[in-house]
């Protein structure tokens, strides 16, 4: 099965309606599959809950999709350094599933393994544990969660195989295994496809069993999401 398509519209082609769950691999800025999201926006799809561990910047990432206001519903980690974010949220135009981000990784490990829901200690106590079950194992409270499986998992990684095996590059690894495992459909933006049988199966970092739908972004962005500097004083002290 060719599982390679021409460009990041093509690959969503045919997959994306609206009202879906979908999840979205990245850590902040890094390691977002930047031509799905563009090509997610483009297609207009509406009322989307998005799983990711924050919502991108301003203009950059998921921002987009806030922009456009194609985001109904976010299930995050973290919601800084997005303005419009904050704004929309605040006016009660944006639902917003707070979720830890260790809580986060793991419902989206369970959702991949076929495990509907686990017990777990973060958050008892907190707004996070409202609502939700609870239980006593060895003295503590754990509250339970439950795993996330969505509709279409947008995942990017480094290099693929033509059979989908995938290698991810450094931090840009964080939260895109997961994403992939867990999605009904995973389309996965890589910069580089190589011949099935390149790869040293050791070092392959996730089996093409989990992939769907590849697409070559070769030449991506990669914004820097803040980047602070410290000047040097001259030897004088000056």
């Amino acid at each position: 099965m060719n599982k390679i398509y021409p460009s990041a519209a093509a690959a969503l082609q045919g997959i994306v309606r609206d009202g879906q769950l979908l999840a979205v691999g990245g850590f902040g800025l890094c390691g977002i599959p930047e031509a799905l999201i563009d090509a997610l926006r483009d297609t207009g799809a509406s009322d989307l809950t998005v799983i990711s561990n924050n919502a991108g910047v301003d203009g950059f990432g998921l921002g987009k999709l806030l922009e456009t206001r194609q985001i109904s519903k976010m299930i995050s980690s973290y919601v800084g350094e997005n303005k419009e974010f904050e704004r929309q949220y605040l006016a009660g135009e944006l639902q917003l599933e707070f979720t830890p981000q260790g809580t986060l990784a793991e419902k989206l490990r369970a959702g991949g393994a076929g495990i509907p829901a686990f017990y777990v200690r973060t958050g008892v106590g907190t707004l996070v544990a409202e609502g939700k079950e609870n239980r006593v194992f060895d003295g503590h409270v754990y509250i339970l969660e439950h795993a996330l499986v969505p509709d279409v998992s947008l995942v990017k990684a480094w290099k693929a195989d033509k059979s989908g095996n995938l290698l991810f590059r450094r931090t840009a690894r964080n939260f895109n295994p997961a994403v992939a495992m867990a999605g009904k459909i995973t389309v996965v933006e890589v910069e580089e496809i190589v011949e099935t049988g390149t790869f040293d199966p050791d070092s392959v970092h996730l089996p093409g069993i989990y992939v769907n739908r590849i697409v070559l972004n070769a030449t991506p962005e990669k914004r820097i999401e803040k980047r602070t500097i410290t000047e040097k004083s001259n030897k004088a002290g000056v």
